[in-house]
């Protein structure tokens, strides 16, 4: 998931530079939704992992 959000930001700051307003800001938008579903995975399983008692 990580991948993903770095490839969209890599994509928004590309297309940034070459002026693409529209593309820019999607692919920025689909970075930051797909890093804060990474983000909130990770505590869940860092949670998960946390209170699991073996």
């Amino acid at each position: 998931m990580l991948r993903w959000t770095i490839t969209f930001v890599i994509i928004a700051i590309i297309a940034g530079i070459l002026g693409f307003g529209g593309i820019a800001g999607a692919s920025a938008g689909i970075a930051k939704i797909c890093f804060f579903i990474f983000l909130v995975l990770f505590v869940a399983s860092l949670l998960k992992g946390l209170l699991s008692t073996k």
